[in-house]
């Protein structure tokens, strides 16, 4: 029995400053880079998500001109820019997996992203051995409880490191975390 990590969406876009900024996001990137200097080795597969949309089309309706922030959303983490890169405070020389997601439709779960080699999520979790999930990253209140949720589908036991994620809403991440801890994830601190 073997545990994953995921790192959910740790871009320059979803950091102070970027197009769809979470306050806080840039020191969780330093703290997942604390948290694996010492825990990298607990992990079999590391998994780390960005979205990657079209920059030449509306990416099914996930980018608007006039986004009602629920379905549509203003341009973000265009393919091919600074925006879309991971948080210069994210270090990740330890993630075994790079995931893509969105790629000219709306994405939020890292389940329905793909490695540049075209492997899906729950392959490599299948392979390794994966019975374990442990989530970071951005935002609580979208991405995370979205991935979370998926590995939970999936038969994974979960838990959300409640110290490496932020979300665009305390509103909204609260009821995410409680939605999750529903679901049957874990809220534990990383220790870091």
């Amino acid at each position: 029995m073997s545990k994953a990590l995921f790192i959910v969406d740790v871009q320059n876009d979803f950091t102070e400053g970027g197009a769809l900024g979470v306050a806080g996001g840039d020191a969780v990137a330093e703290r997942i880079t604390r948290y694996l200097e010492g825990h990298a080795g607990e992990y079999a597969v590391i998994v780390a998500s960005r979205d990657w949309h079209d920059g030449d089309n509306d990416n099914g309706g996930h980018f608007h001109p006039e986004p009602d922030f629920v379905d549509s959303w203003p341009v973000h983490c265009v393919s091919g820019t600074e925006g879309a890169e991971y948080d210069a405070g994210l270090d990740t020389s330890a993630v075994t997996h790079h995931v893509k997601k969105g790629q000219g439709r709306p994405a939020y779960s890292l389940f329905e992203g793909t490695t540049d080699e075209g492997e899906r999520v729950s392959d490599l979790l299948e392979s390794a051995g994966v019975v374990d999930v442990d989530v970071a990253g951005l935002a609580t209140d979208y991405c995370v409880r979205a991935s979370a949720l998926d590995a939970i589908e999936h038969g994974r036991h979960v838990r959300i490191l409640t110290d490496l994620v932020a979300g665009v809403a305390a509103e909204t991440s609260d009821a995410a975390l409680a939605e999750l801890a529903h679901a049957g994830a874990e809220l534990v601190p990383s220790g870091v």
